[in-house]
């Protein structure tokens, strides 16, 4: 069963969790609080939460309690990237990426790597056709 969408306040710490690894309640509020205000409590709590709704996994090690995602980033964001696609753009890839296109300018290195991606995903077609 996979987790339910998480909120953008519970993004913030699966994105500590995904850049440090495993973390102390503390460790993710300090690193929460080096950019917005938030008590320790809420941070707490949050985890917390998370863990109730399976977005993290709360282990013990050497007496302390460690939080980790359950599910790795590019995961999350899949889901989440296949929920908007069905409910934002009518499942259409097409216009997801025009509009990503449109909205935000993307450096030349981003436009590379989405021409290689182009690139290997026709191949791939391609292959698919000729072994089909």
């Amino acid at each position: 069963m996979k987790p339910p969408k998480p909120t953008e306040a519970e993004l913030a710490v699966l994105r500590v969790l995904w850049a440090r690894g495993p973390s102390t309640v503390r460790e993710v509020h300090d690193t929460l609080s080096a950019t917005r205000s938030v008590a320790y409590t809420t941070t707490l709590k949050t985890l917390q939460v998370m863990t109730e709704k399976g977005l993290t996994i709360r282990e013990t090690h050497r007496g302390q309690h460690l939080y980790r995602s359950r599910d790795a980033e590019h995961e999350t964001q899949r889901r989440l990237l296949t929920d908007l696609i069905d409910r934002a753009f009518g499942g259409s890839t097409t216009k997801l990426i025009v509009q990503a296109l449109a909205s935000r300018k993307a450096s030349p290195e981003e436009l590379r790597e989405i021409r290689r991606l182009l690139n290997e995903h026709a191949a791939d077609k391609k292959q698919e056709k000729d072994h089909g």
